[in-house]
């Protein structure tokens, strides 16, 4: 119960959903939203998924929605992929749903069917209509196909009663199976399913039903709706209104919302798409229904959450990654803690992006994620003292993580303020959410009483009065031969503000600094409705699926990019992410140049000229300014000074390996080394 004292007492209000003895009382308004961690596909790691979860549920959610289960073989995600089809499963869920309930918590099971999007060459849709992001052409459901998929969905949300979950959630959105019955854009059938808007909607509403008549009136039933399809030939606002009123009158219980499908051109969770922008399009369906609706995409923060629920545009908030970066994020916020968050920054880099990669998700700023079982932080039992060179994210990390361990930590950074390369990082446009990992660091460093020395180099002698010491003293710019002029800088100069650019560009070095420096030389401030005019995104009463003409930018600087790999360029960059960061630099009219060797930099320091070859081909570029990304040198005198004299220490970070930005790298070896201690 949220007192009334509570900075969130919205957020913080129970809800009941459902009735009778199947009723649940939520604690909280905060629903932990539906993630595949990988963890869900082998038996095995039941221990581990069940011990994700309690901590989540420990943590204060309010309800937390597993990934999604297929409900037969042909909807599998990927070969062997989890389903829930047999009592057996369901009994062995049990493990899972315990351990949530000992902690207080709610947990629902979400039931998806991949349709064209499953990595399996027996997949099925509604019609035989290959997917952009998928290698196999699904096959098309016959009529009685159909008709069992859908007892197979009620069968499955009758398992998961059984085993102990409190709800189900069904998964009508980011162009799933049921989104591709929903959408002209993948139902080409002639059949009752398919045709008119009523018959394409035909499929979930039988599969509420079928669930209703299986598990009754009272068992709380969420279904995921798609309020933006994003995507051609997608649906209208009208369609999706009558839909969410069918599916009220079939027997949902709560309507939460998602927004776009995986293979849309526009971006919808990563951390350039702003925050709550998504929001209006919820507030407008919880105009037309009289369940609740729950908001989603782009919420990291109990105060916008807060904010949503008190101003009426939603019921619930659902926040998938934040829960994922912080499993405290509800008690802390309850406690009055909310300055100690750590703050999802939406960078996709180890959750979605392994998720889609075939690899068990974890946490950028949060490395325990999803390995709660393994990577443990377990209280010292002997009294150590432990000194940490470098406040970048490897050294944060390092000296948060030992700090909890309750070692007495030494934190020393040569700067006047923490932060190292990350700091850089959160100067681009559309990642200042990466301050937040830097206001979480250091309100750690200070409820943990780490002893921090900014400004300060300690000496390799200093260091040997500790018994651990950890080397994190990060990378800094390679300058290669034939770049010594005066109008050459590096992207630490640009991106820290010490230097400002003229209007013609040359980037050398195309990897993600690269990417994410052309990105803020041409960026020019705009508005969330700017935003999404240049997506493209418009209304759907009027614009189906939500989608209209882009509005060209305007960018700030013309700006050639230029790399050595002959590969196209950004390829290498996240899986999720990459493709937008890529279509910013075609939005902004950045000149890509790939398999270019360059030759120097002449002219007079007024107006310089980049010489390069390609394809064999010597060519020149006039501009005003060159700026380097062309990789990072680590910065290890220390270590090696240390070593020297016979010191032992951990190397990590930039230090350790000196290649690109590699903040997940960074911040997951410092968790690692300061559990070893």
């Amino acid at each position: 119960m949220a007192e009334e004292t509570s900075p969130f007492p919205h957020l913080l209000a129970p809800l009941t959903l459902g009735s009778g003895e199947d009723a649940v009382t939520l604690r909280n308004r905060v629903v932990m939203g539906s993630m595949h961690t990988g963890l869900e596909d082998r038996r095995l790691d039941l221990p581990k998924l069940a011990a994700y979860f309690a901590e989540r549920a420990r943590g204060g959610a309010g309800l937390i929605i597993t990934g999604g289960y297929a409900p037969n073989r042909r909807g599998w995600l990927k070969p062997f992929a989890s389903q829930m089809t047999s009592r057996l499963q369901a009994m062995r869920h049990r493990e899972v749903t315990d351990a949530v309930h000992t902690e207080g918590g709610a947990i629902a099971l979400q039931v998806l069917h991949a349709g064209r999007y499953g990595y399996t060459p027996f997949s099925v849709s509604a019609s035989a209509q290959k997917s952009p992001i998928t290698p196999f052409r699904p096959s098309a459901l016959s009529t009685k196909g159909v008709d069992r998929t859908a007892s197979d969905f009620a069968r499955s949300v009758a398992l998961a009663k059984k085993a102990g979950y409190d709800a189900v959630e069904i998964m009508g959105s980011e162009g799933y199976l049921i989104n591709q019955f929903i959408a002209e854009r993948t139902n080409d059938r002639t059949d009752r399913w398919g045709g008119s808007a009523y018959n394409r909607m035909r499929f979930p509403l039988e599969i509420v039903r079928r669930s209703r008549d299986l598990v009754g009136d009272g068992f709380p039933i969420v279904y995921r709706i798609s309020l933006l399809d994003l995507v051609e030939g997608g649906q209208t606002w009208d369609e999706t209104v009558d839909l969410a009123r069918a599916l009220e009158e079939a027997g949902v219980t709560v309507l939460n919302t998602g927004i776009g499908w995986h293979e849309a051109r526009v971006p919808t969770i990563i951390t350039q798409v702003p925050r709550g922008i998504w929001v209006d399009h919820t507030a407008r369906l919880r105009a037309e229904v009289s369940i609740p609706v729950c908001a989603s995409n782009r919420i990291n923060s109990p105060e916008m959450a807060e904010s949503i629920i008190a101003s009426g545009q939603a019921d619930l908030v659902s926040m998938a990654r934040p829960l994922l970066a912080d499993p405290a994020f509800v008690s802390k916020a309850a406690a009055g803690r909310a300055d100690e968050i750590n703050t999802c920054i939406a960078c996709n880099q180890a959750c979605l992006d392994h998720a889609f990669s075939n690899q068990k998700a974890s946490c950028l700023v949060n490395p325990r994620a999803c390995h709660e079982t393994t990577l443990v932080l377990s209280p010292t039992r002997t009294q150590r003292t432990v000194a940490v060179v470098g406040a970048g994210p490897a050294g944060l990390s390092a000296a948060v993580a030992a700090a909890e361990r309750g070692l007495a930590v030494t934190l020393f950074e040569r700067r006047t303020e923490i932060g190292g390369q990350f700091r850089l990082a959160m100067a681009v446009p559309g990642k200042e959410d990466f301050k937040e990992t830097l206001r979480y660091f250091g309100r750690r460093l200070e409820v943990l009483g780490v002893d921090v020395r900014l400004g300060t180099a300690p000496s390799a002698q200093e260091l040997q009065r500790f018994d651990d010491v950890v080397v994190a003293t990060g990378v800094t710019p390679r300058i290669p031969d034939g770049f010594e002029h005066p109008a050459v800088v590096t992207y630490a100069d640009v991106l820290s503000g010490r230097v400002v650019p003229g209007r013609r560009v040359a980037v050398i070095g195309a990897g993600g600094i690269g990417v994410d420096v052309s990105v803020a030389l041409t960026h020019t401030e705009e508005t969330p409705e700017e935003w999404l005019a240049h997506w493209g995104v418009g209304d759907p009463a009027f614009d189906r699926g939500g989608l209209t003409e882009p509005k060209p930018r305007t960018p700030a600087r013309e700006v050639t990019l230029l790399q050595r790999k002959t590969t196209p360029i950004g390829i290498d960059l996240g899986r999720t992410s990459g493709w937008a960061h890529r279509a910013v630099l075609k939005q902004s009219g950045v000149r890509l140049v790939n398999g270019a060797s360059y030759d120097g930099v002449g002219g007079a320091a007024d107006a310089p000229v980049l010489r390069y070859t390609v394809d064999g081909e010597a060519r020149t570029l006039e501009v005003d300014t060159i700026v380097l990304c062309a990789g990072q040198e680590s910065v290890r005198d220390l270590y090696d000074e240390l070593t020297a004299v016979g010191a032992e220490a951990s190397l990590i970070g930039g230090a350790d390996v000196a290649a690109e930005l590699d903040a997940k790298r960074a911040i997951g070896q410092g968790t690692r080394v300061a559990a070893a201690l």
